[in-house]
């Protein structure tokens, strides 16, 4: 069953501070299942991005102890940034990263929404998917004029929060933004100069909103419309927004930006741009800059796409793809860049995992009188090592020149493999993790007529999830055939015994992963359920037991001297 989490990215306007945003930031940890990401904070923009995730349940509350504490810590009337804000909370978004809706979020936002204005006594305004009128879908709207600007919307009913006294404002604090959105990626490419002009220019020309056309470019007369109005030039990208600063801790200028879509404008197709506009003009990009946290998604794509710039296979390993894109990207220019602190999907790693052992102490694990890991995880095991191999022959055989004619085909394999690879990595854990609640459900109380009922119930529940498990690894063998096939038919002639050993090892993965389902369905007796278990069983098995010696055969053929 999915996880559902949500993810909370509060901007607060303090960054100078570390006693004070610190513990705005950790407020949110009152709340019991929140779990503090990151606190990343600006000096020169006097501002920092915080991000706790939750479930739906908890993640409301969290937010509110963020809000609540910048309230009490934060005056507002002597704030100065580089950053546009409004508010000591200035946004308050609800991501949903897994299991839940952009909808849920929506409502999320709502509900802390009315908490806000009624408890603490704060302008709120609705913005992105939660936005009660379309205008204020963009926070720029909202925003407009700034903090400064509040005083002048007390009582106008154009200004009126969403919720709040309208005709009330607490200045110390001034208004907080509540929505819903997508991920967004705060991002900064960084500039051989301390010009902010030249960098702004580049800002204008990327982001959607574009600049105002003039008569010529670049400080020409601007153009304007039967209206009086000034006519604008679309940006290059969509769901960008960019402006340019100078930040004297760095002695540069940067592009600032907000991506709001990296499935329509991601990270690496903006820094190219930004490159060739730089160079145009005579400046140098030296590297960029992730404010706060980035999904794994963005990295990996700008990894891949710089391999493919190269002529380079994409099928290696989730980790040398993020560090070709860290080095692509030159993340590491103003700030280290630890993809363990600032991958979203990294914070939620679960500590202590098996595959997080060395060889030495797995095996020591193994052997030991602990009664998992077991054979489950070890079928698991066998079927990363046989998906490994697979990949091997293909990043062995691209860029081969004497294997050119196959390097569409491995280039095409290896990422497959690559992901098989973790697939199998995961279900180490996830094996023994099934086994653990099954011994969790025994150790229940049974000495009620009730208490027996739970009990059972819990440990059929559990015993179904322990078979469904080695299941899926059975039937995921299958996917390593196609992958040791297309290895064996074009790849690197000198590595058809590794071909044979990743047979072997995929049939010791199908069998033994066969038997965990066997032995787990002893303990179940809903015959529906083992039924369909033992059908898919039979299907899989089948068709592993029969390629594996069709791939064997063939091997061996091919070791004859």
């Amino acid at each position: 069953m999915t996880t559902r989490i949500v993810e909370c990215v509060p901007n607060i306007s303090e960054g100078k501070n570390p006693a004070i945003y610190n513990a705005i930031a950790r407020s949110c940890e009152k709340i019991a299942g929140v779990k503090l990401l990151d606190i990343d904070p600006g000096f020169a923009t006097n501002r920092t991005v915080i991000t706790f995730a939750g479930t739906p349940e908890v993640i409301v509350e969290g937010a509110f102890e963020i809000i609540k504490m910048s309230k009490e810590l934060i005056d507002m009337r002597s704030h100065q940034g580089e950053h546009p804000r409004m508010g000591a909370t200035d946004v308050c978004p609800f991501v949903p990263v897994s299991g839940v809706t952009m909808q849920e979020c929506a409502e999320l936002a709502k509900k802390l929404a009315r908490k806000v204005a009624a408890e603490l006594g704060v302008w709120v305004y609705l913005y992105e998917e939660a936005a009660s009128k379309p205008e204020w879908k963009n926070l720029a709207n909202i925003r407009q004029g700034e903090y400064e600007s509040l005083p002048a919307r007390i009582g106008c009913d154009e200004w009126r929060p969403d919720f709040g006294d309208g005709k009330k404002l607490d200045e110390s604090f001034g208004a907080v933004a509540i929505g819903a959105r997508k991920f967004l990626v705060a991002y900064n490419i960084n500039l051989n100069t301390t010009n902010k002009k030249l960098a702004q220019d580049i800002a204008y020309n990327i982001r959607e909103t574009g600049r105002s056309k003039r008569v010529s470019y670049p400080d020409g007369d601007i153009v304007k419309g039967p209206n009086g109005k000034a006519l604008n030039v679309p940006g290059i990208f969509t769901n960008c927004k960019s402006t340019a600063w100078v930040i004297p801790e760095y002695n540069c200028a940067q592009i600032t930006m907000n991506l709001t879509d990296i499935d329509v404008t991601p990270v690496h197709s903006v820094f190219e741009e930004v490159v060739r506009q730089a160079t145009e003009r005579g400046m140098r990009v030296t590297g960029s800059e992730i404010v706060g946290l980035v999904p794994k998604q963005s990295i990996m794509e700008a990894g891949q796409f710089y391999l493919k710039k190269q002529g380079l296979t994409t099928g290696i390993s989730e980790k040398e793809i993020i560090n070709v894109a860290i080095k692509s990207l030159g993340l590491n220019d103003v700030s280290k860049f630890n993809p363990e602190e600032k991958i979203v999907e990294y914070k939620f790693k679960r500590k202590n995992r098996l595959v997080d052992q060395t060889l030495e102490q797995f095996a020591d694990t193994l052997a030991s009188d602990a009664p998992a890991p077991g054979g489950g995880s070890i079928a698991a095991l066998c079927g990363n090592l046989a998906a490994g191999l697979g990949t091997m022959v293909t990043n062995l055989t691209h860029n081969k020149k004497e294997y050119v004619d196959a390097w569409d085909e491995m280039g095409k394999w290896g990422p497959v493999g690559q992901k098989l690879k973790d697939w199998f990595l995961e279900a180490i854990d996830q094996d023994t993790d099934s086994f653990n609640v099954v011994m969790s459900a025994m150790s229940l109380p049974k000495k009620t007529t009730e208490e027996k009922k739970i009990r059972n119930e819990a440990l059929l529940n559990a015993n179904k999830q322990a078979t469904l498990v080695p299941l899926s690894v059975l039937e995921k063998t299958t996917d390593i055939i196609p992958l040791l096939e297309i290895g064996l038919a074009i790849g690197n002639t000198n590595c058809v015994s590794d071909v044979g050993v990743g047979a072997y090892c995929m049939l010791a993965c199908a069998e033994g992963a066969a038997m965990n389902v066997r032995i787990n369905l002893m303990g179940i007796d809903d015959e529906s359920f083992r039924n369909d278990c033992m059908h898919r069983l039979n299907r899989a098995l089948s068709e592993v037991r029969s390629k594996h010696k069709k791939l064997v055969e063939t091997v061996e053929k091919s070791l004859h001297f």
